[in-house]
């Protein structure tokens, strides 16, 4: 690895259960005795969550996915910069909800932006911080929405107002993307129960810690 940390990321569609699956995982590792930070994407810096509210409010066709891939890593350059890198620096587990993965889904393999555009923003931005390992929490589409439609989330849900025909383009890139990375990218049920998803990814960090 190009750091000292270990850096985790979450991937997959609405309602897969990500955030709770993170809070888990950060209990389990702090009391093992290592030093987590959890963020997210976009977000994580107060310039990035600037840059989130224009990417998860408004009208569904607010950006075209060329611009929302830009916005994207404008957000992912100032996060690495301000908060995954000093804390991979340090030493430190990263557990982060949604990376790069997530722009090449929703924008590239779902929302049609040509991928030659996200694979020069990944190289010059993301560059050799990339994850060590990603979950993907894969989930029927009707259901994730489901989900997210019963969670309070104000008014963060754009992408959620897509269409069902977008997510299932969705749940397909995120399993494409997945089974191209094997070696980085562990594929869970997300329909299981939430302790026998947290036991697999327990499992699966364990043997990158040595646990």
């Amino acid at each position: 690895m190009a750091h000292r940390g270990l850096f985790i990321t979450f991937e997959g569609g609405e309602g897969v259960g990500k955030s709770t699956q993170i809070r888990l995982l950060d209990q389990h590792l702090s009391e093992l005795g290592h030093h987590v930070i959890t963020t997210r994407e976009p977000g994580g810096t107060p310039g990035a969550e600037d840059v989130r509210n224009l990417l998860v409010t408004g009208d569904t066709h607010r950006w075209s996915a060329e611009a929302e891939a830009l916005l994207n890593y404008a957000a992912r350059d100032d996060h690495l910069r301000k908060v995954i890198r000093p804390a991979l620096e340090a030493g430190q587990v990263v557990l982060c909800d949604r990376f790069m993965d997530s722009t090449r889904a929703y924008q590239g393999y779902a929302g049609g932006c040509t991928l030659s555009l996200i694979d020069a923003l990944e190289a010059a931005i993301v560059g050799q911080t990339r994850p060590d390992l990603s979950f993907f929490l894969d989930l029927d589409p009707v259901a994730g929405l489901e989900r997210a439609g019963a969670r309070e989330t104000g008014e963060e849900d754009r992408y959620e107002r897509k269409g069902i025909a977008f997510h299932s383009k969705l749940r397909d890139a995120f399993r494409s993307i997945a089974e191209q990375a094997p070696q980085r990218c562990v594929l869970i049920d997300a329909a299981l129960s939430v302790d026998q998803v947290a036991k697999t990814i327990r499992q699966a960090v364990a043997g990158r810690l040595a646990v």
